[in-house]
């Protein structure tokens, strides 16, 4: 019935900017627990020069080309809202992935059954490197893999599995396998992770073979179908620190940006990862997955369209008069990018419309430092 009535409110994303509610609230205060773009039920590749991952842009004439993949923003929207227009398979729902897990039926072609990979897998990385077919048993989806004897979660297969505590221990187990393979270890049952001792060699490795990134893209989504949505955000965070500070894993920079900080469904989680990337994004101007600019004022263009802000707007929050504003080099935008500390001086009497909500925060000098949140 969720599906039924959320396939009658579903409306087709047509941008980037429709399929992505990371921003919509103004500040973490104003999101209530439990405040998810998976309200609508109880619980590919990005193309950048054809490859799925991407480094940072090495200059910045590249990197003004440079958008958000309207396909990966729209896969994780309906991933995140439950599928609103899922239709469920035709053949009949025996819960396949169920009874895989519960080690009643092998996983088909390899008739491998689960705990012969729980057991004999852990450390095989040339097997779980090269086999494509055990992915799609482990970690199912209510979307079809290239395992097409694999079959798809159902929403009723979904309840079960997460009622039945032998399919959850074991998909746990599953899960830290993964891990293994690539260098990470589970530290706890919330979820939180780190390098595992053999991180050096496996980081190696997974920098350079990028078709794991499809495989963390589907290990992430089933954590969140099969009641681990929690562990999502630790993985994300390691690997966004990784890729962005240690520099161990620069060819999934962009993964994790474009697809794996948009798995997690608690909007609040998204923002804090993209905060933090932010912070330490270069070049920083480059940087396309914060807050839209807030272009007050901003004049249409050709066919009624809002003309693209210029670098000193957008620097400055969207504001077209706030340039000719008496700033200072005080002027420095908050860090989450919607409030911005001022520094004016005392003497100007006439604030713009852009100060009247300005908050004094301290008086320095012949300047008194306002925060105001724009407009």
């Amino acid at each position: 019935m969720g599906n039924l009535m959320g396939s009658l409110r579903y409306k087709e994303p047509r941008t980037v900017e429709e399929c992505d509610s990371t921003w919509e609230s103004d500040s973490e205060s104003e999101e209530q627990p439990g405040d998810e773009d998976s309200g609508i039920s109880e619980q590919q590749p990005y193309n950048f020069d054809g490859m799925h991952p991407c480094s940072q842009p090495s200059d910045s004439k590249s990197s003004t080309k440079m958008k958000r993949s309207f396909y990966a923003a729209k896969d994780l929207y309906k991933y995140r809202h439950s599928y609103p227009n899922y239709k469920a398979p035709r053949l009949p729902n025996d819960y396949r992935n169920l009874r895989f897990y519960l080690n009643k039926i092998p996983l088909i072609p390899d008739g491998i059954f689960i705990e012969e990979i729980l057991t004999k897998w852990r450390g095989n990385y040339d097997k779980l490197e090269h086999n494509h077919t055990y992915i799609q048993w482990l970690f199912p989806l209510r979307e079809q893999g290239l395992n097409f004897y694999a079959q798809e979660l159902t929403q009723e297969e979904i309840k079960e599995f997460q009622s039945t505590r032998e399919a959850k221990r074991r998909f746990l187990l599953a899960y830290t396998l993964m891990l293994d393979f690539y260098g990470i270890k589970l530290l706890d049952k919330s979820g939180n992770v780190a390098r595992a001792s053999n991180w050096q060699e496996r980081f190696q490795h997974l920098n350079e073979s990028q078709h794991n990134y499809l495989r963390i893209t589907r290990i992430l989504k089933s954590l969140g179908e099969l009641g681990f949505e929690a562990f999502k955000a630790p993985l994300v965070r390691l690997l966004l620190d990784e890729a962005l500070c240690r520099g161990t894993l620069p060819n999934m920079l962009h993964s994790t940006l474009e697809y794996y900080v948009y798995t997690i469904r608690l909007r609040s989680h998204r923002r804090s990862l993209l905060r933090y990337a932010r912070q330490h994004y270069q070049p920083a101007n480059t940087f396309l997955w914060g807050p839209p600019a807030r272009r007050r004022g901003a004049e249409a263009g050709p066919g009624g369209r809002v003309a693209e802000p210029t670098p000193e707007r957008e620097r400055r929050g969207g504001d077209p008069h706030r340039a000719c504003s008496p700033l200072t080099k005080k002027d420095s935008p908050g860090d989450d990018g919607e409030t911005l500390a001022v520094g004016i001086p005392s003497s100007y009497t006439k604030p713009s419309v852009a100060f009247r909500a300005a908050k004094l925060v301290r008086r320095t000098g012949s300047y008194e430092l306002f925060r105001y949140t724009v407009m």
